[in-house]
């Protein structure tokens, strides 16, 4: 039981990780965060599910097409969203965010439905042993996925041209248009690679769990909860701490019961960060006076 319980945790943390990657980058570059994170998730599944199983079209065509949709989704996040209320220092995007984030739920809600709806996927079809206990394909490609998006973002940042240049919009701003680096087009990048995040997060867990219009609103708090706890400064540090959170929720659910995992998880939560106030990973900021 215990190797089963740990296979779904980890399957369940690491896109809880995927998505904090989302909160993670855009705060790395502009200081501010799409708290309609779920909702980008919740998107992702259900473009695939339409471009997939109602249009029929094949996995390597709806794939892209649904991140695509996730990406456009992003950059009007960021235009419309953030980028008025941060133009003016104002910290109005929090609940903008969270007020888009609705408002895109109620649309689905509307338009494709409330009751929930499987995606098909030839990964959970079978379950495969794994020392003694059954499981998805699906639940071992997942934490392969985010652990390999989690490096690839690491080698972006911190050895590319592109990479430094994010980190430097917001570093540096200034120094950085002279260098004729693009600020605005590069925190609203960070936006749409935000949203690609959550939507592969959702394409990814869409067949474990169904997709519906609401499917979305706790994974993105739980999500955002893993951001903090990993030290939402930390690439690597938000992508483990979703591991860690994934493999929490399930141990709770296995022994204890489902009634009481998000009083133990969002416990331990509050725990940590009375010890850690900047996440198991984060760093304190340094602030000129």
């Amino acid at each position: 039981m215990i190797a089963s319980t740990l296979i779904t945790g980890l399957a369940l943390g690491s896109m809880y990780g995927l998505m904090a990657l989302g909160f993670h980058i855009t705060y790395a570059v502009s200081k501010t965060v799409n708290f309609s994170q779920g909702s980008s998730m919740m998107f992702g599944a259900v473009m695939g599910y339409t471009f997939m199983v109602t249009l029929g079209w094949p996995f390597w065509i709806g794939i892209p097409a649904a991140l695509a949709c996730c990406a456009i989704l992003g950059l009007a996040v960021e235009r419309f969203l953030v980028r008025p209320f941060a133009a003016r220092g104002s910290d109005a995007w929090l609940m903008a965010t969270v007020a888009g984030g609705i408002v895109l739920d109620n649309i689905i809600l509307f338009t494709f439905g409330k009751e929930p709806r499987s995606l098909p996927s030839p990964f959970v079809e079978n379950a495969i042993d794994i020392f003694g206990a059954g499981a998805y394909p699906l639940q071992l490609i997942i934490p392969v996925v985010g652990l390999a998006i989690a490096m690839a973002l690491t080698i972006v940042t911190t050895r590319t041209r592109l990479g430094k240049a994010m980190l430097a919009s917001v570093q540096r701003p200034e120094a950085a248009r002279l260098t004729g680096v693009n600020t605005q087009a590069v925190i609203a990048a960070s936006f749409a690679i935000s949203a690609v995040f959550a939507g592969v997060a959702g394409l990814l867990i869409a067949p474990l769990f169904n997709v519906s219009a609401g499917m979305g609103v706790v994974f993105g708090i739980k999500a955002f909860a893993a951001a903090i706890l990993g030290g939402i400064s930390s690439a690597w540090g938000v992508m483990i701490a979703g591991v860690l959170y994934g493999c929490v929720e399930a141990l709770t659910t296995a022994y204890i019961g489902s009634s009481y995992t998000q009083i133990v998880s969002f416990s331990v939560v509050i725990l940590v960060l009375v010890t850690v106030p900047n996440g198991l990973f984060g760093r304190a900021e340094l602030k000129k006076v």
